[in-house]
């Protein structure tokens, strides 16, 4: 199994506040990629979430922790996303930042 990729995303939000704009965001990448994503099952447990995603015949799961200043997401990719795992960091930053500037 590969280490795991971790993406770090700064925010100025505050815990509560960040952790409001995903909890309403998640559904909205279904939306955005559903033609790429199968499934995107989540479940909240204080500020983590776990998360198993579907997408192109593979499943990534993961966590993310919400703290006061950041975002951390840790995530296992299988072996044959792994080699684009560096993409795959840009990625998430993107998207995680997208997520967090929607009010």
């Amino acid at each position: 199994m590969s280490k795991p990729l971790v993406v770090s995303i700064p925010h100025n939000l505050g815990k509560a506040e960040a952790m409001r704009r995903l909890q309403g965001g998640m559904g909205s990448l279904k939306s955005q990629f559903g033609d790429k994503v199968a499934s995107i099952n989540e479940a909240w447990a204080g500020d983590r979430m776990d998360f198993r995603v579907g997408a192109m015949g593979q499943n990534v799961s993961g966590h993310l922790d919400v703290m006061e200043d950041q975002v951390r997401v840790e995530l296992q990719l299988p072996w044959i996303l792994a080699v684009v795992a560096e993409k795959a960091k840009s990625f998430i930053q993107k998207q995680g930042t997208l997520l967090l500037e929607k009010k």
